[in-house]
């Protein structure tokens, strides 16, 4: 059995989850690194977009921003902002929303926008970017974010990114519109929306983490699925490119190999 940390087994899960071939829409942090540690084991042909126009991009290195220069010099193409937005994410064409968030709810709503009362807030986090119309007009959406109470909240505080609405009723009735999220990964299982409800189930535990480290972790009474699977482990290899990406990342961004 492999030696893994509970992020390493949320960035493979992660990973796993993008299929060959997916045309991917890739938020900056948790889920780029699973995105493109996808890329480079299972999924060579996942076509990787972000959010400041880059088509098609095969980072050496883990971006910092969407504007880092990385993104384009590796990517096939760029194309202006407006055109990323209304052509390709509004036309249709992106398969699946890679997000992270500062807080989730019951229902997969996301706030990236602010922590406390709106009129005084405690905190301004970095606001929507394009992570609302994403989950609007991508196929899917994946979520990856580490379990905390912090983070998994009865109600968040503002909606920055619909999930399901605060009574997971936010996408019925509405044209033209994505599934919305599909999956929830942690660092200490995978979720999923209730088929009918809407409300996050969780349906895998990672290896060694129990139901009750899930609830301690989780702000509001959450529900396990009847059949709980257990999330499969790392493979070496996985977990080898996983570790030279990051340490790649490490030594670029700190200026080693320039």
């Amino acid at each position: 059995m492999s030696n893994y940390t509970s992020a390493e087994m949320m960035t493979v899960t992660a990973a796993r989850a993008l299929e060959n071939g997916t045309t991917c829409f890739v938020g900056i942090g948790l889920p780029s690194e699973a995105a493109n540690l996808a890329r480079l084991t299972h999924a060579p042909d996942v076509v990787l977009i972000y959010e400041s126009g880059t088509l098609q991009t095969k980072p050496d290195v883990l971006p910092l921003s969407i504007g880092d220069g990385e993104l384009c010099e590796t990517a096939l193409t760029t194309v202006s902002v407006p055109e990323m937005f209304r052509y390709w994410l509004q036309g249709g064409k992106v398969d699946v929303g890679f997000l992270g968030t500062a807080q989730i709810d019951r229902y997969c709503n996301l706030n990236t926008t602010l922590i406390g009362d709106y009129t005084a807030p405690k905190v301004r986090l970095p606001g929507g970017g394009g992570a609302p119309e994403i989950a609007t007009n991508a196929g899917e959406v994946f979520i990856t974010l580490k379990h905390s109470k912090r983070t998994f909240v009865s109600e968040v505080d503002f909606v920055t990114t619909l999930g399901f609405g605060r009574d997971g009723k936010g996408r019925d009735g509405v044209p033209n519109i994505g599934k919305g999220p599909t999956r929830v990964i942690t660092d200490l299982c995978v979720m999923r929306p209730d088929p009918d409800t809407k409300e996050l189930v969780v349906t895998s535990l990672h290896p060694g983490v129990t139901a009750e480290q899930v609830q301690e972790a989780t702000g509001w009474e959450i529900r396990f699925a009847d059949q709980l699977e257990t999330t499969p482990e790392p493979s070496d290899r996985e977990l080898e490119v996983l570790r030279e990406l990051k340490a790649r990342t490490d030594r670029h961004h700190s200026g080693e190999d320039a």
